[in-house]
Parts: structure tokens; C-alpha cells; sequence
């Protein structure tokens, strides 16, 4: 098995939308009605959302790519701290997402690794996540990197108003 993750561009945006809305929906739509998923991903998951995004000066995406297939990515966002977050030279983890085929190949743990690493190359000192209060995968995945509860906040997936978790780790 040989990943590879490389920085996103612009012309991955379309790319990146499919990967995206597929591996979001297959984490979530199971939970949450028909309704509220696509209110959601009709508007987070467009090729010209993604565009728009990776162009931001504050977002860094990457994709992981396995026997060159794209598979997962990352996303790291500077300059959107929670109030609760006090800690020194905050980043956030603001997505990281694995085709769910490649779940537990080590996909994600290759994302995670080069996003910790990054983060700490560019200065920062803590990094943090919001996560679903209901996906115990992912808090027992982020557990497992040391990240830890700090706070929660409310996340509005269509109309339905969801807590998520804030969980930190210092770099």
C-alpha cells in the first residue's frame, strides 16, 4: 500500500467536491434525514465551495492519494479559534475525511501525521477539532492522537442544531 498526500490546488476542486460529499455521506447519512444531509451538502460540497476555499490564505487542504487514487484529505484552517480555546498559536483540523473503503487501512493516520506535521513546521502550538458528539469513531480515532475535550459547540447540520465536541492537542 503506498500513500501519498500533496498539498491541494484550485483544479482539484471538483475532485475534492465528489470525495467530499461521498465520504461525508457515508459518515452521516445513516444519523440524520434525507433533508438536513442534502441542505448541507448541496452547499458545503460544490466544486466553487471548494475553489473559493482553497484560494482562502487561511485554509490548507491535502489529499491522500492510495496507489494513486484519491482517498481521503485534510483540511487545516488558521484564524477560527473558539472563545474556550486559550491555549498559545491555535490551528484547527477543520476536516479530515477517508474514503470509507479505506477506513482502518491508514489512510487517516498518514492525513493526521502530515497535518500535526505541518502545523508544527508552520509554528503552531495547538491544534483542535470539532467533532459529532455521536461519532465515536472518530473521538476514539482522535483520542488515540491525544487529543482531548476542551469544550463544545453547537454545529446546524440542515435545521437540526448538533453538539460537537472540541477537542485539542498541543503540538
Amino acid at each position: 500500500m503506498s500513500v501519498t498526500i500533496r498539498q491541494a490546488t484550485p483544479a482539484d476542486s471538483a475532485m475534492l467536491a465528489t470525495l467530499g460529499k461521498q465520504t461525508f455521506e457515508s459518515a452521516f447519512a445513516s444519523q440524520n434525514t434525507p433533508e438536513n444531509m442534502e441542505a448541507y451538502v448541496s452547499e458545503a460540497f460544490t466544486t466553487e465551495a471548494f475553489t473559493e476555499d482553497i484560494q482562502d490564505v487561511n485554509s490548507l487542504y491535502y489529499v491522500a492519494y492510495l496507489n494513486d487514487s484519491p482517498v481521503g484529505y485534510a483540511k487545516l484552517r488558521q484564524n477560527n479559534n473558539p472563545e474556550e480555546l486559550t491555549d498559545p498559536l491555535p490551528i484547527e483540523l477543520q476536516r479530515i475525511y477517508v474514503d470509507y473503503n479505506q477506513i482502518g487501512t491508514g489512510v487517516g493516520k498518514h492525513l493526521m501525521e502530515h497535518c500535526l506535521q505541518v502545523s508544527r513546521q508552520q509554528g503552531f502550538q495547538t491544534i483542535w477539532l470539532g467533532v459529532w458528539e455521536h461519532n465515536t469513531k472518530a473521538i476514539s480515532f482522535y483520542q488515540k492522537w491525544g487529543f482531548e475535550v476542551f469544550g463544545s459547540h453547537v454545529f446546524l447540520l440542515g435545521d437540526d442544531p448538533q453538539t460537537d465536541l472540541l477537542m485539542k492537542k498541543s503540538l
